[in-house]
């Protein structure tokens, strides 16, 4: 999942909501591992009995939010979006700036089925969910499908 380093209440709410389901349903949530949705998604997922892994953009493996069971600090800096990108099957998108842009252009890039939340509505190629059920069932339905 991928989203904004900082975020208000209803996208914290709706970010956790999608961790949930991601751990609920014993999927691996993997993020960018700082702070904003990425915590928030993380916290969901672990506290709804899944995996969180981190993928940091600089060395310090400390400044890595709580939530997360693993966490690969990369030195890479806005490099590290590509790892992000790659890692999941498919990639769910919560509102964000350039970094999270970035991201969804390199999981486009790379054949990854990309979903949106509540977000990016103008970007080509990307699906669209209103709520985090829909988004995980809309994953798993494209992932079943090849």
């Amino acid at each position: 999942m991928i989203g904004a380093g900082e975020c208000g209440a209803h996208v914290r709410a709706l970010a956790e909501q999608l961790g949930a389901e991601i751990g609920k349903r014993g999927m691996i949530l993997v993020c960018g591992g700082m702070g904003g949705v990425m915590e928030a998604a993380a916290c969901g997922a672990r506290n709804a009995g899944g995996l969180t892994v981190g993928i940091l953009p600089h060395y310090d493996g400390a400044s890595a939010n709580r939530w997360l069971d693993v966490v690969i600090p990369t030195g890479f800096g806005h490099g590290r979006n590509v790892i992000v990108a790659a890692s999941g099957d498919a990639v769910i998108a919560l509102p964000g700036e350039y970094g999270t842009a970035s991201e969804i252009a390199l999981a486009l890039k790379l054949g990854r089925c990309v979903i949106a939340l509540q977000a990016w509505g103008d970007h080509p190629g990307v699906l669209h969910a209103r709520s985090a059920r829909e988004a995980v069932d809309l994953a798993l339905s494209r992932l079943q499908m090849g």
